[in-house]
């Protein structure tokens, strides 16, 4: 995603609500991975709202931190970890001393790929409570970026009021993503490894023969990882027959392990999906898939995946991924 459009690129956005967003933002400027952080204000009802609009004027807005990250280095999803780490998340208008609607929590997002990686999330964070989350989810709207003394707050007032604690703010300096990082391998060692099929499509662009492959039909439970790598794609919740002749599947586990790029070949316009640790070809997405489910079609070739059954995901590795599969 590019950070200032929401369109793809290298850097993305997210913008987290936590109470005061003084402090909010001081913590999540302090996680590896994070490039830029700046408070403003949210979902409200009016365009430009100032200070005194959201807290005394009632206009609907939630004080909020964009933060931009660099995706390679840290995930959303471990972003929202954090998030939620200095968070009430059964609070309703309030976090410390803060009270109001200005001070609710919420996670606010530009690109819809990242709407499924939040809705997982929160059904983790949805586990460990017997009561209601009160995080709230939406595309962002009327956002407006807060007055300039607002901005690094802390940084200019390091005595001033936080609702987070000093050990949050260590725990942040010192917070890494340890997910797996699933990196390309060479061409030569790929075309020992790869059947003339699987290289074919994974490193040409090459499209196998509808109906002629070999997860068209399949439905048994489990995910699909890359071929090229194992980094995890596609769970088979989100498998559906399109009646295409190759895998179709409504959105990948993770937007960010994916990327969508133009395809101007073969004298139409299209968009290609290639893995993002791999940079494998994958096949292209389409929006001719069902409504219910978000109207997208990944159109994936069989050869560019491996299935893992559900039986085999704890010894393969993808344990954390078994509550995906449903």
């Amino acid at each position: 995603m590019d950070s200032e459009t929401g369109t793809h690129g290298t850097l993305k956005e997210i913008y987290l609500a936590g109470g005061c967003f003084w402090g909010t933002e001081k913590y999540l400027s302090l996680v590896k991975g994070i490039v830029d952080t700046e408070v403003g204000y949210a979902n409200g009802l009016t365009a430009n709202p100032s200070y005194e609009d959201v807290c005394y004027r009632d206009t609907g807005h939630v004080e909020a931190v964009k933060v931009v990250y660099d995706p390679n280095v840290v995930s959303l999803d471990f972003i929202l970890k954090l998030y939620y780490d200095v968070i009430d998340p059964l609070a309703k208008n309030r976090q410390g001393n803060d009270v109001g609607s200005q001070y609710r929590t919420g996670i606010y997002y530009n690109d819809e790929h990242d709407r499924a990686t939040i809705l997982r999330s929160l059904v983790e964070l949805q586990k460990l409570h017997d009561k209601p989350v009160a995080i709230e989810v939406l595309p962002l709207q009327n956002y407006v970026i807060a007055e300039d003394y607002h901005q690094n707050y802390l940084d200019k007032n390091p005595s001033g009021y936080c609702h987070i604690h000093a050990d949050k703010f260590a725990k942040a300096k010192l917070a890494r993503d340890d997910r797996p990082k699933y990196k390309p391998k060479s061409k030569e060692v790929l075309k020992e490894v790869l059947t003339e099929r699987q290289y074919d499509v994974t490193q040409n662009n090459a499209t196998e023969p509808p109906f002629d492959n070999e997860y068209f039909s399949t439905f048994d439970e489990g995910i699909y990882v890359d071929v090229t790598t194992g980094e995890p794609l596609f769970v088979s919740t989100d498998k559906f027959e399109s009646g295409c002749g190759w895998p179709s599947f409504s959105k990948p586990i993770d937007s960010e392990s994916v990327r969508e790029l133009v395809d101007a070949t073969h004298g139409m316009s299209r968009v290609e999906v290639r893995s993002k640790g791999g940079d494998a070809h994958l096949g292209h997405v389409f929006t001719d898939g069902p409504r219910a489910s978000g109207g997208l079609r990944y159109c994936i070739n069989s050869a560019s995946l491996r299935f893992v059954p559900k039986a085999n995901m704890e010894e393969e590795g993808y344990g954390h991924l078994l509550a995906l599969v449903k």
